[in-house]
């Protein structure tokens, strides 16, 4: 099996269909980016199948450019200039992420707009197993998984800037209406369990007691960590982030527990392993760390959590798969990720009828 990390990580040369202008290009880093000098050399990251991700090789120094694709889009998505807004912000309060350097709104250069970030050097795991790692490792990445999202969650919007970043209440009645919505808009072939869902999430929403900034896709293959120690140096991919419920992404992050392991196309996920074996925390100590830090009694309806969860990822994934029928989608595994759309569903009912469907 091609492991997740043979198929996204790395460089190549960029594919026809998202060249770039080099020329109007170096111009604009010359103008914008402190310190920046060329020559430039401009490769594709493999991975970034919603907003299309280069390396910008310098001889001194390299820079991570994220754009919006070309072509026809799905309403709000790939707001690129969302996510350059909260990276600078949480940059600014010394929060594990890329330098942000410049935002550049003018489709002139390019052809859609863009913004550059430092290139972060250090480890990148793409199976959740951790295979060359010691169970205290493990342990280690885990925890500093949970330490790094709880201390997202404690920041106070308003403080450090980002108090009008989303809409701060009704978030997950707002979010299953988002996704049905952008489900609809690519659908490409019905599936029973995704309409069951849409009828039963909206009307069983859990109460909302926090607001918090929310990243949206935190999962391991989303953070590089130190190479020496158990520490996040930076959480890539903010482009879902918003205001919201924490419970979203701690409980989006528990999913690792219940999705297939092998570090395969679709999954760093380590269900059915031996976690004490290895190290890895359990879904309860992992729910415990995350209570503790973020002075939590505990998480109640976790059924109905894990359900909208995989509903949500479904809908995302739905979402590359319209992109595929319209030709704009960024990544040759497309069609791959496709394949995951159905049994996603079929699972997240299984716990939308644990939760009381």
């Amino acid at each position: 099996m091609t492991s997740r990390e043979d198929l996204f990580s790395g460089v190549k040369p960029v594919e026809e269909r998202h060249r770039l202008d080099e020329v109007k290009l170096l111009a604009w880093m010359e103008k914008h980016v402190e310190g920046f000098a060329g020559p430039l050399t401009v490769q594709q990251f493999r991975g970034g199948q919603s907003n299309p991700t280069y390396r910008l090789d310098t001889p001194d120094k390299r820079y991570v450019l994220r754009r919006k694709p070309f072509g026809k889009l799905l309403p709000s998505a790939h707001a690129v200039d969302r996510e350059y807004r909260v990276i600078s912000e949480l940059y600014n309060v010394g929060f594990p992420v890329a330098r942000p350097y410049a935002l550049c709104s003018d489709d002139s250069v390019i052809g859609a707009m863009f913004y550059v970030m430092e290139m972060v050097t250090g480890r990148i795991f793409w199976d959740g197993a951790l295979p060359t790692l010691s169970p205290g490792e493990r342990r280690g990445i885990y925890e500093a998984e949970i330490e790094t999202l709880a201390r997202l969650h404690n920041y106070d919007p308003e403080k450090i800037g980002l108090g009008d970043y989303g809409k701060p209440g009704n978030y997950f009645a707002r979010q299953i209406e988002r996704w049905s919505r952008q489900y609809r808009a690519s659908e490409t072939e019905k599936i029973e369990e995704m309409e069951n869902l849409m009828e039963f999430l909206p009307r069983t929403v859990p109460v909302q007691e926090r607001v918090s900034i929310v990243h949206g896709d935190y999962r391991l293959d989303n953070m590089i960590f130190d190479d020496d120690e158990s520490k996040v140096k930076a959480v890539l991919d903010w482009e879902l982030s918003t205001l919201g419920d924490p419970l979203a992404d701690f409980t989006y992050f528990l999913m690792t527990w219940e999705m297939p392991s092998g570090g395969g196309a679709g999954s760093n996920g380590i269900k059915g392993l031996d976690h004490g074996a290895l190290g890895i925390p359990t879904v309860k100590e992992a729910a415990a760390l995350y209570c503790k830090l973020t002075g939590r009694d505990g998480i109640p309806e976790l059924d109905w959590y894990m359900a909208y969860n995989m509903f949500r990822i479904a809908a995302i994934l739905q979402g590359i798969a319209g992109r595929v029928r319209d030709g704009t989608a960024a990544s040759a595994q497309a069609l791959e990720t496709i394949k995951r759309i159905r049994p996603l569903a079929e699972t997240a009912w299984g716990f939308a009828k644990k939760a009381g469907a």
